[in-house]
């Protein structure tokens, strides 16, 4: 178990910051961290695997490879998982979910992959012990990955159960919110760091997500403290081992270093990002307030980082805003969202950066978006454009460095992305 390949599956255009974050949870040498496309794979002890499960903000999951040869059929597969010895994980007492995943690959059907591979998991079995495990596809005890390329079959066991995003204290959330693992993405590649002290907003901060993973950081929490994972329902598990670097993880907090912002114009959404806040023990790390993010002044009078998933569409009108009159929606504070609403937000971020510009200088604004064209709606000039994927969407990373000033209106020919 002191020499484990894993491999560490992460959203799109992630793979550089996960390898970074690797060596610094585990201080392996660079020659043992490799980037791969769509994750990272690592050669690591058991107890480094451990750590990585704890410690990892943008890994999805920390996977085991057990089998990696070429295959044409079915029936390949099949050998190939017949071959690994299952039962040094695992016992047929314990359940078991085959999933699949393919690129390119010439079988027909993906559901008939992961039956061949369950009944070699439970044909070794019987011959081993006279007994087979069974299937559970919604709490197994223990998770099968099959990844197939065009001519390559890769075996994995899942050693952390649930996905890593769930870390244990979103229990209120809003429509489509951010996976934590994407949060943490977009705060690495923003390239804030709290030992700076530097303050961090997120002015449409929902129900939570950005800010309670960066105040985590600011205060040395590890994201997996709250949660559970499947590498301690395996055979090689030893509690006492797991259970001392979760308490070298305890011993490495600390007061906030730097202060964190929060704020959305629905209450609703503020008061369930309080609520996450309270569960992932940052209650007191971060600032939570209602409002407007056309009206909003800096909360801290020093200048810090923005960052923000701006909203869209119909999400761009003020959250329950539906059945409310002119006074009722005055009186609520909606009505400077409502002007600036336009069938594609123009309006919106072109406000929007009007009132950063006359109110935010010297801020760094850090925007997630899948419209490609949102510098010129904002009309702005981005300094940088990091790309990122949220979840099948292709999206952008745009970084704008505010200095004080009046924008100038767009001419129907001026190209896009002009400040």
């Amino acid at each position: 178990m002191n020499s484990l390949h894993l491999f560490l599956p992460c959203a799109g255009q992630v793979e550089p910051l996960l390898a970074a974050e690797v060596q610094h949870i585990t201080q392996l040498p660079a020659a043992d961290i490799q980037p791969l496309r769509g994750g990272v794979a690592v050669r690591a002890s058991w107890r480094q695997m451990l750590q990585l499960n704890l410690h990892s903000r943008m890994a999805q999951r920390v996977l085991v490879q057990l089998a990696h040869a070429p295959y044409r059929q079915e029936d390949d597969l099949y050998a190939l998982a017949h071959e690994v010895a299952w039962e040094a994980w695992f016992t047929p007492r314990q359940t078991l979910k085959v999933e699949v995943t393919a690129q390119r690959s010439p079988l027909k059907s993906l559901n008939f992959a992961a039956l061949r591979i369950k009944d070699a998991v439970a044909d070794r079995f019987r011959d081993k012990t006279g007994n087979r495990p069974s299937v559970d596809t919604h709490r197994p005890d223990v998770r099968i990955h099959l990844h197939l390329q065009a001519e390559l079959a890769t075996l994995y066991l899942d050693t952390s159960g649930e996905p890593l995003f769930k870390r244990g204290w979103r229990e209120d959330k809003g429509d489509a919110p951010l996976k934590e693992t994407l949060a943490a993405a977009m705060l690495a590649a923003s390239g804030w760091d709290a030992a700076s002290g530097l303050p961090l907003y997120d002015p449409c901060c929902g129900s939570g997500t950005v800010v309670i993973e960066a105040a985590q950081i600011a205060c040395g929490i590890a994201p997996g403290l709250l949660r559970r994972f499947g590498f301690e329902r395996l055979l090689p598990h030893q509690s006492h081992v797991w259970q001392g670097i979760r308490e070298a993880a305890q011993a490495q907090e600390h007061a906030p270093q730097a202060p964190i912002f929060g704020s959305d114009i629905s209450h609703r959404m503020v008061d369930f990002a309080q609520r996450n806040a309270q569960r992932a023990g940052v209650a007191h790390a971060l600032q939570l307030r209602g409002g407007d993010a056309l009206q909003r002044m800096p909360p801290s009078a020093q200048a810090g980082v923005m960052l923000l998933n701006p909203p869209y569409g119909e999400r761009i009108a003020a959250a329950g805003r539906a059945g409310m009159n002119v006074a009722q929606r005055q009186q609520q504070g909606f009505v400077a969202r409502e002007v600036a609403e336009g069938n594609d937000g123009g309006e919106f971020f072109a406000q929007l950066s009007a009132h950063w510009k006359k109110h935010y200088p010297g801020w760094t604004a850090w925007l997630l978006t899948p419209d490609l064209k949102l510098p010129g709606k904002m009309r702005l000039k981005e300094s940088r454009r990091v790309p990122l994927w949220n979840g099948p969407i292709e999206c952008r990373l745009f970084r704008f460095d505010l200095v004080a000033g009046a924008l100038q209106p767009r001419t129907p020919n001026a190209p896009q992305g002009q400040a």
